[in-house]
């Protein structure tokens, strides 16, 4: 495999003393679209967990302000990871996001899962679909950079390697993805969305399969979706690989930091971190600044 100056400064590096500067390298140097592909996926994989996809269903912010919810979601964690959780910026974004989470009960193996999916769903997607598979150095700094913000969340008992985390998220998808009508109002609000930014509403349900073909058939069960046709599953897969391949080969690429590059489908006019959350939360409960786990 061809080695660019990227991958070979991070075959250089150590992931348990460099795991954020890996993270960065191959997240926005290396695998910046099919990052936030991962991560749209990793968050979707969710709802397929009865109790996840009744907390979300609850707030009903997930189906009626389906938008916000995601440059929300995408904006805390993308401030988080490219900061870090010593700048101003990144301990701001945690803080807020341990103030969301803090109004709902969330079981501890919940907050594990999710965290897996952050390591895991990542590295399957970069695998099957960039336009080359993730070193061990990127892999093992994926899990560090997660086990330190877990544990700047609060969560207890996150496995401490990655084997065992990642037996962790094989074993807690077997267990816990179960069907039920909250998974499904979910998954069609943000399949919905997914959808409207590429094709007119009228075309939702023909293309709908095609982004099925992305998902693992126990995924599917749950939200008693049928498995696309091979066709479509063979045509995405090599879409996907053919458009990474042409990316790689664009020279001097730059990075994209997406909490000032990308552009928000919500907060179209520049965000304010006042205004991230549910929106019942934000005017019934004020942030209290400097909030934290450890306090």
């Amino acid at each position: 495999m061809f080695e660019n100056k990227i991958l070979r400064k991070i075959k250089s590096l150590n992931p348990e003393k460099d795991h954020w500067e890996i993270v960065r390298l191959a997240l926005f140097y290396e695998f910046p679209w099919d990052a936030q592909r991962a991560l749209e996926l990793a968050l979707y994989k969710t709802y397929a967990v009865p109790s996840i996809s009744k907390i979300l269903h609850q707030t009903r912010e997930l189906e009626n302000n389906t938008a916000k919810r995601y440059d929300d979601t995408d904006i805390l964690l993308s401030l988080i990871v490219e900061h870090g959780l010593k700048d101003n910026k990144g301990k701001e974004a945690l803080e807020r996001m341990n103030w969301i989470h803090a109004q709902f009960k969330i079981s501890n193996d919940d907050y594990i899962y999710v965290l897996t999916t952050f390591v895991f769903d990542s590295k399957r997607w970069i695998n099957e679909f960039a336009y080359r598979k993730l070193s061990r150095n990127e892999e093992l700094a994926l899990y560090y950079v997660w086990l330190e913000i877990g544990a700047a969340m609060g969560i207890k008992d996150i496995p401490n390697t990655y084997e065992k985390l990642e037996q962790f998220h094989i074993d807690y998808e077997r267990t816990n993805f179960k069907y039920t009508e909250n998974n499904v109002l979910l998954a069609n609000a943000t399949e919905n969305m997914f959808l409207s930014w590429y094709v007119p509403e009228s075309l939702f349900e023909t293309f709908r399969p095609f982004l099925h073909a992305l998902m693992e058939p126990h995924l599917l069960q749950a939200f008693n979706r049928t498995e696309p046709p091979k066709q479509i599953k063979d045509f995405v897969r090599k879409a996907l690989r053919t458009r990474s391949f042409l990316e790689s080969l664009i020279p001097n690429r730059q990075p994209f930091y997406r909490s000032t590059m990308a552009k928000w489908h919500h907060y179209k006019d520049g965000y304010k971190m006042e205004e991230i959350g549910p929106e019942k939360i934000i005017s019934k409960c004020p942030f209290p600044h400097h909030l934290s786990k450890e306090k």
